[in-house]
């Protein structure tokens, strides 16, 4: 396949990149866009329904649910930042101006950090549910509930910012073919032909902050969890309150694992492929999963799916 040559403005600076996709072997690239397009099409639906179960039914105002609406609104729009674009990679060349890399590499950001801190939100909650239920409702009311919501927004869009404007400051004069199916921040640095040790202290410093952080009060959460389940003795109360955490600790998981393995890794370790498949599981496979590892084997969300599919036949 033969590339389009770079274009540059009057400083020499990149204007535009190509966007290399997944992969370059051709005999892929049809199965892998309707493999995508169906993780895409079924991400958005399940998110989008979990959102519309979670307004419409009544019982579902709790803050679990509440947090569980925030999550999949993220993943929601997360999806959509990321997969179309990877999606134009499969059929044609993808190029991307400098203005819409700097969007996406924002937003991808910005939903990235609230995602991860979402989550460790819903692991306290689950905390305080599980090891002080007389307390829930005072340490869980509305007022703190926003606010927690309203500092995940806030981390997210300070993280972003500081992620963006640094990326700006560089200037790409050594090619514009972006190995990677999105513009990410490590396919984005070796292009720069200017100094990148502020970018890499950002990046360090600020997933640090949003997945070491986070993971830590995560893993406190689940340790004190575990050892006031531990003590209960009814086997039904037991198998209760893991019920309500192994779905968050699978969520938790696949997107914390996969973050970490791309970002906190020496950056020598690794292949470019590697990498990129890394990056599927927290930006595209992760929002497909979890409408369904939340719903599954969640008594609350199959009495309002029965609730709202009544309503909706008597009409």
């Amino acid at each position: 396949m033969t590339w389009r040559r770079m274009t540059f403005s009057n400083d020499s600076s990149v204007k535009e990149f190509i966007l290399l996709g997944l992969t370059q072997q051709p005999e892929l690239q049809l199965p892998l866009f309707f493999l995508f397009l169906g993780i895409y099409v079924v991400s958005m639906v399940g998110n989008l329904g979990l959102i519309v179960l979670i307004v419409l039914n009544p019982h579902l105002h709790t803050p679990m649910y509440y947090f569980l609406f925030n999550l999949s609104f993220i993943d929601f729009c997360y999806s959509s930042v990321i997969t179309p674009k990877m999606l134009v990679s499969f059929v044609k060349q993808n190029v991307i101006s400098h203005a819409e890399c700097m969007t996406q590499l924002f937003f991808f950001a910005f939903f990235v950090i609230d995602e991860c801190c979402i989550l460790t939100a819903m692991a306290y909650d689950r905390y305080v549910a599980i090891c002080k239920p007389l307390l829930y409702k005072v340490t869980m009311s509305h007022q703190v509930c926003f606010m927690m919501t309203t500092s995940v927004y806030t981390m997210g869009f300070v993280g972003a910012m500081a992620h963006t404007l640094c990326m700006l400051r560089l200037t790409f004069c050594d090619g514009n073919i972006i190995n990677h199916y999105m513009c990410d921040i490590p396919p984005l640095l070796k292009l720069s032909c200017t100094s990148t040790a502020i970018n890499e202290l950002v990046v360090f410093i600020v997933v640090g902050v949003n997945v070491i952080g986070p993971s830590i009060v995560i893993f406190t959460s689940y340790t004190l969890i575990i050892s006031n389940i531990s003590h209960i003795r009814s086997t039904e109360g037991r198998s209760k309150a893991f019920s309500t955490c192994s779905s968050h600790i699978i969520a938790v998981s696949i997107f914390f694992g996969a973050s970490a393995f791309m970002y906190l890794k020496p950056s020598p370790i690794g292949s470019v492929g590697e990498d990129k498949v890394s990056t599927v599981f927290y930006t595209i496979v992760g929002p497909m999963l979890n409408p369904f590892i939340y719903s599954l084997r969640n008594k609350d969300v199959h009495i309002a799916v029965n609730k709202t599919f009544k309503k909706s036949v008597l009409i």
